[in-house]
């Protein structure tokens, strides 16, 4: 008796993991993008904070917008007391306005935006968008 492994019994093996990594790989794909959101949704609902406590200490006035948007993550972080990364490969870039309204746009092929912003009545409102 031989006790090797036949060409057909390795070609049948390959075939079968082909097929279980053809099923899993989309998969893998969409949690990750789905994280990313979660990340980029998390992030903005910070920064809404750290924006809510930035007005409570400067006598309900934001944080100082010279010319539009703010999108400078130094700037940001400075101003709103946060630790957002400034990795030069971060995935998402974020745009704090003066009305309440934070933005996040993914870095990458498919350009997500994702709005948050804070009604009259302090509740959070998602993808309205940012005037």
């Amino acid at each position: 008796m031989s006790k090797g492994v036949t060409l057909l019994e390795i070609i049948v093996v390959v075939i079968i993991i082909g097929i279980l990594a053809s099923i899993g790989l989309p998969g893998f794909g969409r949690m990750q993008e789905e994280t990313l959101n979660k990340e980029a949704y998390s992030n903005l609902k910070l920064i809404q904070e750290a924006e809510r406590l930035y007005t409570l200490e400067a006598d309900h006035k934001y944080p100082p917008d010279p010319q539009g948007p703010v999108s400078n993550i130094d700037y940001i972080n400075s101003y709103l007391k946060l630790n957002l990364s400034k990795d030069s490969n971060a995935k998402w870039t974020y745009a704090v306005y003066n009305n309440g309204c934070a933005q996040a746009t993914r870095n990458g092929a498919d350009n997500r935006v994702f709005f948050l912003r804070i009604d009259k009545s302090g509740d959070p409102i998602k993808d309205g968008g940012c005037p």
